[in-house]
């Protein structure tokens, strides 16, 4: 997660969310004499998918931010493609993952080959990294700053958001990681906020899923509610009806219990610093096609192997054109 302005941060680290939540509901049973809409005989006659058991949330949530904190200890390293959007283009990246950072190399522009001076661009940055002492030290800092970032943000969830659990989700196509609790989140009025990081999540209210299985974060949606002033307005503002959606999934390799990556992440958010000057982050990102690498890769081995092709697979979009941003 690599944003480093105020904006950009809203990118990369609202991911993670917790706190309390209300009692569930029960769901209907077969006994209870709720059905079905009566349009198939034998859709009457299925039973209604169970219920997730009843959960403590604060503990739910702790169980969470303990899983994702200690990712790290035992996750592998992959390779994967990034589909990034943005209104003026459409880039593919091959990125590959080492403990120093990972190392991305562009492979379409607007799904075309670079041009000769994109290209060379390319050639020039990566080049850079590799033989610079100064621009790898710069890299394993960005990295580790990023690192640090989350587990600030992460330490926050318990208590910095009140929970209202609204439905399960255990049967949808585009929710393939569930069965999840399904909970909306707003902020927690009595929670002090001390820093910029937590000013702008608590500022945010919206959507979490959380694997029932392995206690996961699946997916998060957040709108800020308010806009979020600094310096009482002087330094910048973030606007209200900014949004973000994370979404996760499990990736395995050779039968392993596998880790959990990023698959898609949209980041609208607007704002100004120091009085005039207009600020936005437009973030829209896609990816797939992840493929375990061996672990300890230096980055010069890494960008090499981001420089080979690999066989297309059916995850991995064939052409990609320009799309326009949707924000809502």
């Amino acid at each position: 997660m690599k944003m480093r302005s105020l904006i950009g941060f809203c990118c990369v680290t609202a991911v993670w969310i917790g706190g309390t939540l209300a009692s569930p509901g029960e769901a209907p049973s077969p006994a209870s004499g709720k059905h079905l809409a009566p349009s198939s005989a034998l859709r009457q006659k299925q039973a209604e998918p169970a219920a997730l058991p009843a959960i403590d949330p604060a503990h739910l949530v702790r169980e969470v931010v303990y899983n994702e904190l200690h990712d790290h200890d035992s996750h592998g390293y992959w390779r994967y493609w990034i589909e990034k959007h943005s209104s003026r283009e459409t880039q593919l990246q091959e990125e590959v993952e080492t403990p120093e950072g990972p190392v991305s190399h562009l492979e379409l522009t607007n799904g075309k080959p670079p041009s000769a001076d994109e290209q060379q661009e390319e050639n020039s940055r990566l080049e850079h990294l590799l033989t610079s002492p100064g621009a790898q030290a710069q890299h394993r800092k960005e990295y580790a700053e990023d690192e640090n970032r989350i587990g600030r943000i992460l330490a926050l969830l318990p208590d910095a958001f009140l929970y209202e659990r609204i439905s399960d989700e255990t049967n949808r196509s585009e929710m393939r990681d569930c069965p999840c609790y399904h909970f909306h989140f707003q902020p927690n009025p009595n929670y002090p906020t001390h820093s910029i990081e937590s000013r702008i999540f608590h500022a945010m209210a919206g959507d979490l899923w959380i694997g029932a299985d392995n206690k996961r974060l699946v997916r998060l949606d957040g709108v800020l509610q308010d806009n979020v002033d600094f310096g009482y307005g002087i330094l910048g503002r973030l606007y209200k009806g900014g949004w973000f959606r994370l979404e996760r999934t499990r990736v395995t390799a050779n039968g392993g219990a596998g880790d959990w990556k990023t698959r898609k992440l949209e980041v609208h958010m607007n704002g100004r610093a120091m009085l005039f000057k207009t600020i936005a982050r437009e973030t829209s990102e896609v990816r797939g096609g992840f493929t375990p690498v061996p672990p300890g890769l230096s980055l010069q081995q890494a960008a090499a192997l981001a420089r080979e092709p690999v066989e297309e697979t059916a995850s991995q979009p064939a052409t990609i054109q320009p799309t326009a941003f949707v924000i809502r």
